[in-house]
């Protein structure tokens, strides 16, 4: 796959599907066991992920006090000692300390609990098949190959950065992804504007996409308030793309041809990605990508309703059995009746 981060001519060949976390976010408090399946952000996840016709998976990572980056997405680490729940700052700790939480490597040894925070109430962090914690360098080394990463770089959004300070944990990271990364496709992400802007000044070999909420949230920072703003920081900083909360872009869907017309990218990510029809809405919208919890469902809904033009003018089918319904590769909706939709969604989506 082609990842060249050049801006000029820069395209994503096909509608892609990125696993999140690897196979799925962790929802310790859901009803459905697909959310609490494997350990997110763990070796075992990302592989599991690859018996699925993925291309990317998406995860965070974080640089440890002694500049090792690490793939956690929370900003913390809650754990239990003696019935006292505390809490640590995950780039306040070693190496070594950071991997003494949850399920060890070595057998025989027992690491400390984990528990997280989580709708106002902190559980333990059980799930179905857990995995120890793991460091950027473990998932080169470890995992499949054939999957591209999306390593998106966590800053927290309640903490004011110094450029010295980003500048120094980006290149802990780029130390080993150059080192590491081989052949592998990687696409660089972040929320702090600066950090994604940077990433893109200490490197010319991947592409850096911004992540925003799209306006569904409010923040200190205007650049973080909408797709337009989103737009603009790529332009004045040479980005490849965007990575939008869906709901931001189905709430502005006439922010998507002016995101086209600035050249740039557009993956999208949300609890509404693992909707199969809201995933094939997006790719009549001209959304190059889903970021998505249900990594087998999605990509199977995906290779069966968005497949390849054959060339030969059949038409193909959009549900099987009894219920099919035969419907051309593009386009899938008359400009009217999508016209419709793109009216009647926002509004929808506000309620």
């Amino acid at each position: 796959m082609d990842v060249s981060s050049s801006r000029t001519g820069y395209k994503i060949p096909k509608f892609l599907v990125i696993g999140h976390r690897g196979s799925g976010m962790n929802i310790l408090q859901s009803s459905d066991r697909r959310m609490k399946a494997f350990k997110e952000n763990s070796i075992l996840s990302f592989n599991a992920a690859a018996n699925s016709p993925v291309d990317f998976i998406e995860f965070d990572v974080q640089v440890t006090k002694d500049d090792c980056p690490v793939i956690f997405h929370d900003d913390f680490i809650l754990s239990e000692d003696n019935g006292t729940i505390y809490e640590k700052r995950v780039t306040e700790l070693s190496l070594s300390e950071f991997l003494c939480y949850g399920p060890q490597r070595e057998p025989g040894t027992v690491g400390k609990s984990l528990l997280r925070k989580t709708g106002g109430k902190i559980l333990s962090w059980n799930v179905e098949s857990d995995d120890p914690f793991c460091t950027l360098e473990e998932a080169f080394e470890k995992v499949n190959p054939c999957l591209g990463f999306n390593i998106e770089v966590k800053f927290d959004d309640h903490v004011v950065y110094q450029q010295d300070h980003l500048i120094h944990v980006l290149q802990a990271i780029l130390k080993v992804v150059f080192e590491y990364g081989k052949d592998r496709p990687i696409i660089f992400s972040s929320f702090q504007p600066d950090a994604a802007l940077l990433l893109r000044k200490l490197q010319s070999t991947y592409p850096v996409f911004f992540l925003t909420n799209g306006g569904t949230e409010i923040y200190y920072d205007v650049r973080r308030n909408s797709l337009e703003e989103a737009v603009n920081l790529c332009l004045d900083g040479g980005l490849q793309g965007i990575v939008s909360e869906i709901k931001g872009v189905l709430r502005n869907p006439g922010a998507v041809p002016k995101i086209k017309e600035a050249k740039l990218s557009l993956l999208t990510y949300g609890k509404l990605n693992n909707v199969p029809e809201a995933v094939y809405l997006q790719h009549l919208m001209g959304v190059e990508g889903v970021i998505v919890d249900l990594v087998q469902e999605i990509t199977e809904a995906v290779s069966f309703m968005i497949k390849q033009p054959s060339g030969d003018g059949e038409e193909e089918v959009l549900l099987e059995g009894e219920d099919q319904i035969p419907v051309k590769t593009n386009p899938q909706f008359s400009e009217r009746e999508l016209s419709f939709l793109l009216k009647l969604i926002p509004a929808l989506i506000q309620l």
